[in-house]
């Protein structure tokens, strides 16, 4: 099985700035694609972020010019650098990849969530 540990989330005022990590670990051949989403009490989550193994990064237009997702791909970790962030941020954020445990077999799979809160 494979596991995805998050790390990085916190309080953090109007304007200021949090890097999220998300190592995958376990069984791992390969891994397709790798996504932060983010989700708000009441609402679905959504996409924040995503990155394919063949580099393409997509955002979600209320974080564009904000946020930055990379990966480590020697690491199996993900990152999501965000910066001026705004109290409409909050909300508990999961990372999310498509992994292949065998040439042939993927799970998707989530994160266990990491809260962050911006406030003053």
């Amino acid at each position: 099985q494979v596991q995805l540990v998050e790390s990085g989330g916190g309080l953090v005022q109007p304007g200021g700035s949090l890097r999220l990590s998300c190592a995958a670990s376990g069984s791992i051949f390969r891994i397709v694609s790798m996504g932060w989403y983010r989700q708000t009490p009441g609402k679905e989550r959504e996409l924040v972020a995503k990155s394919t193994s063949g580099g393409t990064s997509v955002y979600a237009n209320s974080v564009k010019g904000r946020f930055a997702i990379s990966r480590d791909n020697a690491k199996n970790t993900m990152y999501l650098q965000m910066s001026s962030l705004q109290p409409e941020d909050t909300a508990v954020y999961y990372c999310n990849m498509l992994v292949y445990y065998t040439p042939a077999t993927a799970l998707n799979t989530w994160g266990q969530g990491t809260q962050v809160t911006v406030s003053s």
